[in-house]
């Protein structure tokens, strides 16, 4: 990592430069303009380099130097003069280097600042280097650069202390109220040599003590050493911490709330979406899923902010992709993350478990993991209707599936290594049957059918008229093996889990006469558990939606408002203001789960926010179409809600639909971009009731009524602002 500066001033306002990429394959390289950082005359310029990904500690084991052993630096200044001569200043020869203030930086373990250490003036003009030694140049191949594609990393919220505590053990601990990634900057003035220990962690134990023991081997401490003058400034560069909670130590004379400031850091992406509701919990669930996602959006996907892993886990990331699309645009996120992906994998189509690829040559094609290659592109496009991310990512797509066919035996994938329903609900002892205990197979083959679709889904897009008949028909026998080999004859799944039901009815694998019956059994499952769900990472993301396709939408709404152990609002009810790993990394009795897992911020149990903006807000795409070009407005009433609003920045504008219910009458407020039409379902009970901003439905000639069905009145409209009302019996 670098931080560069002309005349001691910043160039640009990215952090943790140059990102992270399959460095030896993809390295970014960022462009800055610094008109306004040169004078007249002399100039300096001055980098300061981190170890980074690059050659850090990272993964497991202490792993350290994966990429290299040295850190480098490429730089080129283009000068332009008013009288036309122009300049290039490189990273050449001349330069020299030495060592300053910063004596230890790692991204699981923070950072160390030595004020004393500190060169004054260091890059400025003026400053003597003569006791600086050269640098080493090196003729680097350079066939890996490429300009960097997506946002870089910038400083966004800032947040005070909300508290200082004093714990029962007696330790100083500043509560910021909020999960989050990034660092506290700290202002202190003390003497020469006084040291200040920033521990950092996530939650308080059950005694409300300093818990550290989640984070594994990551240390999360920042020392700063004073110099011990006037007031000093210190904050890390080449690390970060997820934290809530930050243990104070050695703090020179009295700890005070305006010296600490938190400060969130990730990928800088627009903001995209809103969703807002009547009920405080919901709402606070959906704040919970957009600060997982600020977290772990740190320029790749990570799985967690603050243990010694923060890696891209392809699972996490394919489970999650759809939703991240509703709260802010991450369209050159995921492009650029997927580049790497492709890069990473290996020559039989197989995808690593995380990218960049920094674990073993095993360490790969899991499903529900691996299927980020064709799960992710397919929801971008769909999204954003970007042909160009389909056809970046075709051949990744294809040889993702062919390794999949290549690993199976009568169109039966039924080997290798899998995760499976990851972190499904589970109990120690499985003699009542209440461990949701889904067949890694019987999901493997779902996830190969699922693939497979997509390929088809993208040949045709692209016009690749033979993959299209090619995998259609390899499709047809993946299916074909699945109802053989999994399903009974009266229709029930080997496991007889939600996941396995949800999957199947998600991916039509059964034949349209065994749905229904299906959705059926997926419905009375959840009532054996009381009326909770019992899914993991694979079957979360699409289990309302099952719900909701098949009539049991209210059974959905139950599921989303439920707030025992395992629901969405539990870990809200414990507190949580980040998406949890687990659905109880906090148990009932506020013991934890197992700290060598149990991370508090981690969104893959976030993907819940797809069906909230698509089916209880009911913004969607129209079938059959991408990009929002046609839209589908399709509220559903329940849960008790009297209002949901939400909206969505498409690349048309924005979309917002907004409901409410209120004695017996129903509004339903309506924005549709400029060039793109809707059809909007209006809820009613009688049709004759509906109107449109005051006036009946029927004498608008801009709408057209398109019919009436299952209490909704559907209607088309080009683009504008539209105020449906009508009466709604409950």
């Amino acid at each position: 990592m670098y931080e560069a500066t002309i005349n001691g001033k910043r160039i640009g306002d990215a952090y943790l430069t140059p990102g992270w990429t399959s460095y030896n394959k993809r390295l970014q390289y960022q462009v800055f303009d610094v008109t306004d950082l040169l004078n007249k005359g002399e100039n300096a310029i001055g980098v300061t380099l981190g170890n980074g990904w690059y050659r850090g500690n990272l993964a497991w084991e202490r792993q350290k130097n994966i990429y290299g052993k040295d850190v480098g630096l490429l730089f080129q200044m283009n000068i332009q003069y008013e009288n036309g001569k122009e300049e290039m200043i490189i990273s050449d020869g001349s330069w020299k280097c030495s060592t300053g203030a910063i004596r230890y930086s790692e991204i699981y373990h923070g950072e160390t600042i030595d004020a004393r250490k500190e060169q004054r003036g260091w890059n400025k003009v003026g400053f003597d280097d003569s006791n600086w030694y050269p640098v080493k140049v090196v003729n680097h191949s350079m066939d890996n650069l490429l300009a960097t594609y997506n946002e870089p990393i910038k400083k966004h919220e800032t947040f005070q202390p909300k508290e200082i505590i004093i714990t029962p053990k007696g330790e100083t601990v500043i509560d910021f109220g909020q999960n989050l990634v990034g660092w506290v900057m700290v202002k202190a003035k003390g003497k020469t040599g006084d040291r200040i220990v920033l521990s950092h962690n996530e939650v308080l134990d059950k005694e409300g003590n300093f818990y550290l023991e989640n984070l594994r081997a990551a240390k999360q401490q920042n020392t700063y050493i004073l110099r011990g003058d006037d007031e000093e400034f210190f904050e890390p560069h080449f690390s970060w911490q997820g934290f809530r909670y930050v243990r104070v130590d050695e703090f020179p004379g009295e700890i005070k709330v305006e010296n600490f400031t938190a400060v969130a850091l990730y990928s800088d992406m627009r903001p995209a979406g809103q969703f807002h509701s009547s009920n405080p919990l919901i709402n606070q669930l959906q704040h919970n899923i957009e600060w997982g996602q600020r977290g772990n959006f740190l320029d790749v996907p990570t799985d967690c902010p603050q243990r010694d892993e923060r890696m891209g886990w392809t699972g996490d990331a394919q489970a999650f992709s759809r939703t991240a699309t509703f709260n802010f645009d991450v369209h050159n996120f995921f492009a650029k993350w997927l580049k790497d992906l492709a890069a990473d994998q290996s020559e039989d189509g197989k995808v690593p478990y995380v990218i960049p690829h920094v674990m073993g040559p095993k360490h790969g094609g899991s499903a529900g993991w691996a299927d980020a290659a064709t799960i992710i592109p397919w929801n971008m496009f769909l999204v954003y209707g970007d042909k160009k991310i389909l056809a970046d990512q075709y051949e990744s797509m294809k040889e993702w599936v062919g390794f999949m066919s290549s690993n199976s035996e009568n169109y039966l994938w039924n080997t290798g290594f899998h995760f499976g329903d990851w972190l499904f609900y589970s109990v120690n002892d499985d003699r009542d049957g209440k461990s949701a205990i889904t067949d890694k197979y019987y999901i493997a083959q779902c996830f190969y059918a699922h693939s497979t679709q997509l390929l088809i889904n993208a040949a045709n897009i692209l016009g690749k008229k033979e993959d299209v008949q090619f995998y259609s028909d390899l499709l047809n026998k993946i299916k074909s093996a699945f109802l053989n080999e999994y399903i009974t004859p009266n229709g029930s799944t080997i496991s007889n889990t939600q996941t396995s039901y949800v999957l199947a009815l998600q991916f039509d694998l059964l034949p349209e006469n065994l749905r229904q019956q299906a959705a059926d059994r997926l419905a009375k499952n959840i009532l054996k558990y009381n009326t909770h769900l019992s899914t993991g990472f694979l079957g979360t993301p699409f289990l309302c939606h099952v719900l909701s396709r098949f009539g049991y939408t209210d059974l959905a709404f139950e599921l989303l408002l439920q707030e025992s152990y395992p629901s969405w609002l539990y870990p809200v009810k414990m507190g949580a203001t980040t998406i949890w790993e687990r659905w109880d990394g906090i148990k009932p009795d506020s013991t934890f789960q197992n700290p060598t897992m149990n991370s508090f911020n981690h969104y893959a149990y976030g993907a819940v926010g797809d069906w909230m903006y698509r089916v209880v807000a009911g913004i969607d795409l129209a079938e059959g179409f991408y990009g929002y070009k046609k839209i589908n407005i399709h509220p559903h009433i329940g849960g008790k809600f009297t209002h949901i609003s939400a909206t969505q920045q498409t690349v048309y504008g924005e979309v917002a639909s907004k409901w409410e219910l209120k004695n017996g009458k129903l509004s339903l407020s309506v924005e549709i971009p400029a060039n793109t039409t809707a059809t909007i379902f209006i809820p009613t009970s009688n049709k004759n009731t509906v109107t449109e901003n005051g006036t009946p439905i029927g004498q608008q000639e801009s709408i057209t009524v398109l019919g009436e069905r299952n209490q909704y009145l559907q209607v088309e409209v080009g683009s504008g602002k539209y105020l449906f009302e009508s009466d709604y019996a409950n």
